[in-house]
């Protein structure tokens, strides 16, 4: 865990603190919001302490699942039941790493893969144009057949509404797409068997029409979209006006990725291949313009970012081939370039990462901590944090350009798991809300699933050998 120092958070127009601390170390833990958001994990995975008695003369272990099942029935912690950091104790020890068994083999390279809020449904989409939502309690049935309109290069992104009523897809142009998941269409092919409506992020005052969407995200209440350009903006598109209410220009080159802070919208997290993380609070930004804060210490561009959706903590990936977590109370009040650590240009897409560069760090590294193994070249690989209601959220997982999943401990680092079925980079995958089961999906056009304990039944693929022209994605 690397280091760091407590620093505030304000939304004014005073200098927020600057965040900046020396190294320390890379597996140096610090005194406060280090063990702070150990603390947090371990709340929300730790056994009551009736169930967590340690047997005389032994050392203290985590405590077996018989044990805590005895514990129960003989009402040991007086409630009758398990609590909701009991079911993380159990269920976090069961990692989704056996397997995989198929879900779909598309004809096109998958970029997207995530589960709706509830687990009920499943959506892939591919670089051919091509969405699908399975209904995954209905044997992952397809609900969805979904031909997309207006696509250039790929789909970039989807996101399903909170009451899975509706998808928006978004592509390399400044319009996304809604789509009714609800309706009885199966083959929904855009304004033939189904009107898709656009929603065009385009606004006054913006020269470049020819902008592209790489992030979109539904608010907790589904009314408004959270979208991140190639313009250097965002933007927040408000569905029941059925206009774009906000665009802010936010980073120095293109932003990849943004997202909700928390339930309530105020606070909104981007990433940008600037180097940069910024918060943004929309309760002042129509007072002064200006981000409330900023997060240095990748040295290459930031790919995605995934909220712990707590308003505090988030994660991101970088094209420093690293994850980094980050506490929104560290942030300065403004950036500090990132110094030029190396002679040549680094392009991800088609190089591979100076190996030296791995050992660089930055000199404001303001992360929590790092983790590293897994590799973010060719396009824009996704990490997240692990299910709150089955793990505790105790693990961050990531996709990989060598074609693996990457599982991490999110307080010790360690490296708990990887999954290797795939022949190309894994750009997407996404772990069950509620159940032991991650899907990751790959530009080999394979869909499959991990679980615990798993059936037995491993998919057997034959093996496709193939080059892939290295392009953005």
């Amino acid at each position: 865990m690397s280091r760091f120092r407590k620093g505030r958070y304000i939304c004014d127009d005073e200098d927020a603190s600057d965040g900046s601390s020396s190294n320390q170390g890379e597996n140096e833990k610090s005194d406060n919001l280090d063990n702070e958001i150990a603390h947090l994990t371990e709340i929300r995975s730790r056994p009551h302490k009736l169930l967590n008695r340690p047997v005389p003369g032994r050392l203290k272990l985590s405590v077996p699942t018989l044990n805590m099942l005895v514990g129960r029935e003989v009402n040991s912690s007086g409630r009758g039941r398990f609590s909701a950091a009991d079911s993380c104790h159990i269920m976090s020890r069961f990692l989704p790493v056996h397997g995989p068994r198929s879900v779909d083999q598309m004809k096109s390279r998958v970029y997207v893969s995530q589960f709706s809020a509830d687990g009920s449904l499943f959506v892939a989409g591919c670089q051919g144009s091509h969405i699908r939502i399975y209904n995954v309690d209905r044997n992952w049935q397809i609900q969805k057949n979904i031909q997309a309109k207006s696509l250039r290069w790929t789909i970039t992104d989807t996101s399903i509404s909170p009451d899975r009523r509706f998808l928006v897809y978004a592509s390399v142009c400044p319009v996304v797409h809604i789509v009714d998941v609800g309706s009885t269409t199966t083959e929904s092919v855009a304004n033939i068997t189904e009107i898709h409506d656009g929603l065009d992020f385009s606004v006054d005052g913006n020269d470049d029409d020819e902008f592209g969407i790489f992030s979109v995200k539904f608010s907790t209440d589904g009314k408004e979209l959270v979208a991140a350009g190639s313009d250097n903006s965002i933007y927040v598109y408000d569905l029941q006006a059925d206009r774009c209410t906000l665009r802010i220009p936010a980073h120095r080159s293109d932003v990849n990725t943004v997202c909700f802070a928390d339930e309530t919208g105020h606070l909104i997290f981007s990433g940008s291949d600037d180097k940069v993380c910024k918060v943004w609070d929309r309760r002042c930004f129509v007072t002064n313009g200006q981000a409330s804060g900023v997060l240095m210490g990748h040295l290459e561009g930031i790919t995605f970012l995934d909220s712990r959706r707590d308003g505090r903590y988030f994660i991101s990936n970088g094209k420093d081939q690293t994850t980094k977590l980050w506490d929104i109370r560290k942030m300065s009040s403004n950036t500090s370039s990132t110094p030029r650590l190396r002679n040549s240009d680094f392009d991800y897409r088609w190089m591979s990462y100076p190996t030296h560069a791995r050992t660089l760090k930055h000199p404001r590294d303001q992360s929590l901590a790092t983790y590293s193994g897994h590799s973010v070249l060719r396009t824009l690989i996704r990490c997240y944090f692990s299910p709150e209601h089955s793990t505790g959220q105790k693990y961050i997982y990531t996709g990989s350009s060598d074609s693996y999943v990457y599982i991490y401990d999110l307080v010790s680092g360690a490296q708990v798991g990887r999954l290797d079925f795939h022949d190309a980079p894994v750009r997407d995958c996404s772990w069950h809300p509620y159940y032991p089961m991650i899907i990751s999906s790959s530009w080999d056009g394979n869909i499959v699933r991990w679980e615990y304990p798993g059936t037995g039944e491993v998919y057997r693929r034959k093996r496709i050998v193939a080059r892939y022209r290295s392009t953005r994605g």
